[in-house]
């Protein structure tokens, strides 16, 4: 059961209309993340998608702060590589290219950051950010392939991995160029300089700035909008194709998907829409994200 679960570094909780409330709950470190915190979120974002009880999802922080980045107290974090990562391999590119999930590439060089990332894109439901404070490093690469950010007033953004001589992890290379464009997200990687929500709304990185008492809230009911009373498989791929058909080559790439995705949706979810339009009702919506079409995933 998602209510009341408390794994190590994060907590779940699935409220009764199918809001699930993720917290970054490492309070006495600012929710700093970690290796096993990126498993938790991993795991808890997969089992998400197979859960038909879950709508939408909020990311929070515990606390006065969203994440505070890498915990970089090697003894707190519990790796003599604070990132996690094994030194005795001696990697290359073909070892991600035909190794990717060989337990020692795995577990040893991939970016924990970039794993969470990933399962977040994967997800089959919304996903929305409730940026209670300090979002930095990873804290704040990590929200980036959600569909929203809410943040608070006094929260500060900080892209600091210059600050640390590392790159920019949680494939942000990708992601934030296509958020705030080139030019502003080569400014803020490679200053490390720290963003005041106000700076971070004008540039498009987050879609709302409330009080800090109102962040969850807010968040809250920008999830429930886009989970209640919508098709949970139109969501599902209306989310994939935004994402994926964005950074295809070509728009024929979208409109392959769309042609199968719209034949297969136009006959239940869709007939049902149809008809509540019609009749001037809320639509009883029966598909689910669980049971995808035979042709998703399309981009493998």
């Amino acid at each position: 059961m998602w209510p009341g679960n408390k794994t190590s570094d994060i907590a779940c909780e699935l409220d009764a209309d199918g809001i699930l409330i993720v917290t970054l709950s490492r309070v006495d470190r600012l929710n700093a993340f970690t290796v096993r915190m990126a498993k938790e979120l991993v795991e808890a974002f997969g089992r998400a998608s197979a859960d038909d009880a879950v709508k939408a999802i909020v990311v929070t922080g515990a606390g006065r702060a969203f994440c505070a980045g890498m915990e970089l107290d090697a003894d707190a974090g519990g790796h003599a590589n604070v990132f996690g990562l094994d030194e005795s391999l001696q990697p290359t590119m073909d070892d991600l290219d035909h190794r990717l999930d060989d337990p020692a590439i795995l577990n040893g060089l991939r970016d924990t950051g970039g794993r969470v990332a990933l399962a977040i894109f994967d997800c089959t439901k919304p996903v929305v950010a409730a940026i209670n404070g300090a979002a930095v490093g990873v804290g704040a690469t990590l929200t980036l392939p959600m569909d929203m950010r809410i943040a608070a007033d006094t929260a500060r953004i900080g892209f600091v991995f210059a600050n640390l001589g590392i790159v920019p992890d949680a494939c942000s290379s990708w992601f934030l160029p296509r958020i705030v464009g080139l030019p502003r997200a080569l400014q803020w990687s490679l200053s490390g300089e720290i963003i005041p929500a106000a700076d971070a709304l004008q540039a498009g990185l987050v879609d709302r700035v409330v009080p800090v008492s109102e962040v969850l809230t807010e968040a809250r009911r920008q999830a429930l909008r886009f989970g209640h009373a919508r098709s949970p498989v139109s969501a599902a791929l209306t989310r994939q194709m935004m994402w994926r058909c964005s950074a295809a080559p070509h728009p024929i790439e979208a409109h392959k998907v769309e042609s199968l995705a719209i034949w297969h949706t136009s006959q239940g979810d869709g007939k049902e829409g149809v008809r509540a339009f019609l009749d001037k009702r809320a639509p009883r919506f029966e598909s689910r994200a669980s049971q995808m079409p035979d042709f998703y995933p399309w981009w493998n």
